[in-house]
């Protein structure tokens, strides 16, 4: 079919890239069956916003997004948008200021909250999008806000200044304490008596995705979106939001697991979203 998108990223997903017999990596379908090219590429053709969730210091994970991302662009062109976890809503003012040229990285990379491996993961992703004039949205809660939600709950946010709630979903925000990826936050340990709401500050930062990713998504648009694995995981997070918020939404989803031997996968990993990359576990981490 004529300009079908040509994801290379995807293509090579059908065999195991190899060197020497050694398993670079593998994608299943949901499920645990093999993966379908034509299947992969007209399910993300069709969809209006792909979630990508990522393991932060995986490096193949990262060339990974940066191999969507131009061929994404290849095929959409300017109706694709790109956003991540890895930038808070109060720095889109900086990134649109950078975008155009206002100033050197420099002073972007001073005063944007960069995460540690920005250079080598996330700035080449920005870079491209910047270069070819494609609008990135930061769509992160600023942590400052999260930190608050896990020591007071999703209630207090109420308190806040109307400049603040701005930079958050808005509220109410609705929370669904049953989802099995916030029970499992509330059953864990915490270090601190404090952080007794630890599973709502999960979910305001998904929210709070969904809600710029909506925000800034029309019709006819494709909005790749970066997150963590666990933010859009067994269809929940930043998924949950977005169908919360509108029914109505395409959304595929794609995650990152590791293992020993990724030419099989793990029982546990089958159903965590559409299409699943299986990297080897020592594979080289960025931090």
């Amino acid at each position: 079919m004529k300009n079908l998108l040509l994801l290379t990223v995807l293509a090579v997903f059908v065999v195991a890239c190899s060197s020497s017999g050694i398993t670079v990596f593998k994608v299943y379908e949901k499920g645990g069956t093999d993966v379908d090219t034509k299947s992969i590429v007209e399910k993300i053709k069709n969809a209006d916003v792909i979630l990508f969730g990522e393991l932060h210091d995986n490096s193949l994970d990262h060339w990974l997004e940066l191999r969507l991302e131009k061929e994404m662009f290849k095929e959409f062109g300017a109706n694709l948008l790109i956003g991540s976890e890895m930038f808070e809503a109060d720095t889109q003012i900086m990134i649109d200021e950078y975008f155009a040229g206002l100033y050197p990285s420099k002073n972007f990379e001073e005063e944007a909250k960069v995460w540690k491996n920005y250079p080598t993961d996330y700035k080449p992703i920005l870079e491209f999008a910047r270069q070819n004039k494609i609008k990135y949205v930061g769509t992160n809660i600023p942590r400052r806000y999260a930190a608050f939600v896990s020591r007071h709950g999703l209630d207090k946010l109420q308190e806040l200044s109307d400049d603040a709630k701005k930079y958050i979903a808005p509220l109410p925000i609705p929370f669904d304490s049953t989802l099995s990826s916030y029970k499992q936050i509330s059953s864990m340990p915490m270090h601190s008596k404090d952080l007794k709401y630890m599973a709502q500050a999960q979910a305001v930062k998904d929210a709070t995705m969904a809600h710029f990713i909506l925000q800034n998504w029309k019709a006819g648009k494709k909005f790749l979106h970066f997150n963590g694995a666990y933010h859009s995981d067994d269809f929940q997070g930043i998924m949950w939001y977005l169908k919360k918020y509108n029914p109505d939404i395409k959304v595929v989803t794609i995650t990152t697991v590791e293992a020993q031997n990724p030419d099989s996968l793990n029982n546990d990993d089958k159903n965590k979203a559409d299409y699943i990359i299986v990297i080897p576990d020592d594979m080289t981490k960025t931090f």
